[in-house]
């Protein structure tokens, strides 16, 4: 690889040959999700394995990952052998739906996801790209039917999303029997409506959803100081 790594506090990784890059939505998403009692986990197209890595440094024992397009898959194959948990990370490049099939006994504490989010929108001339932001190659029905499939009964389902499109996401899982018992919303800059949401579901609803804002930056542009103690632990800097 020619490219040069993205660098965090305990681990670096490529993300030039994967659909899905390094993200402030992923890592937001990895920093936030609740692990109590998670002995295994899935990450569903996990891209270039930027949740794997960090739910790996968050102490997960053991994680395994279901990316669809091939370069992707063989990058996280790559980051994950050249950090510290090698030994507890596992790449499966393959459609989830066909993954679920072939391994119909497997079953897990936590499943996370930045899954495709748009809906009948104007799409790339790559085909790669669209494959990994369109709903087309894997819709929201899909995606939480082989979720709900492959959970523990006491396990939950982390995913981050739109704010718009998630409410069609909720209302499709509550459908399929997966209910929000957590979100934190995700507010770009003080002052504004929240553009980006983390979902928490599990197969039993709760009496109460726990709701929390998280805001990126101040009016003056500056990261606040709820994001420099949240991300402190891995980004290089903070």
């Amino acid at each position: 690889m020619t490219a040069r790594p993205f660098h965090f506090k305990h681990f670096s990784l490529f993300h030039h040959q994967s659909t899905m890059k390094v993200g402030t939505d992923a890592i937001l998403l990895g920093a936030w999700i609740p692990l109590k009692n998670v002995k295994i986990a899935l990450d569903i197209g996990t891209g270039c394995g930027i949740l794997g890595l960090m739910l790996s440094q968050r102490a997960v024992p053991k994680l395994d990952a279901v990316e669809l397009d091939e370069l992707s898959a063989a990058e996280a194959k790559y980051n994950f052998n050249s950090s510290r948990w090698r030994d507890q990370l596992q790449v499966y490049c393959m459609d989830i739906r066909r993954f679920a099939d072939e391994f119909p006994t497997k079953r897990y504490d936590l499943i996370v996801s930045n899954p495709p989010f748009f809906v009948n929108s104007f799409k790339s001339v790559q085909q790669r790209k669209n494959q990994a932001r369109h709903t087309d190659s894997l819709s929201f029905e899909e995606l939480t039917t082989v979720v709900k499939k492959l959970l523990n009964p006491t396990a939950t389902f982390a995913v981050v999303l739109p704010f718009k499109e998630s409410l069609d996401f909720v209302e499709t899982a509550e459908t399929i029997g997966l209910y929000v018992n957590a979100r934190q919303l995700i507010i770009p800059v003080e002052g504004r409506p929240a553009n980006r949401i983390n979902l928490l579901f599990s197969l039993n609803p709760v009496g109460e959803i726990q709701s929390k804002n998280f805001t990126i930056r101040n009016t003056k542009g500056d990261f606040t100081e709820q994001y420099k103690h949240t991300l402190k632990d891995f980004y290089l800097g903070l």
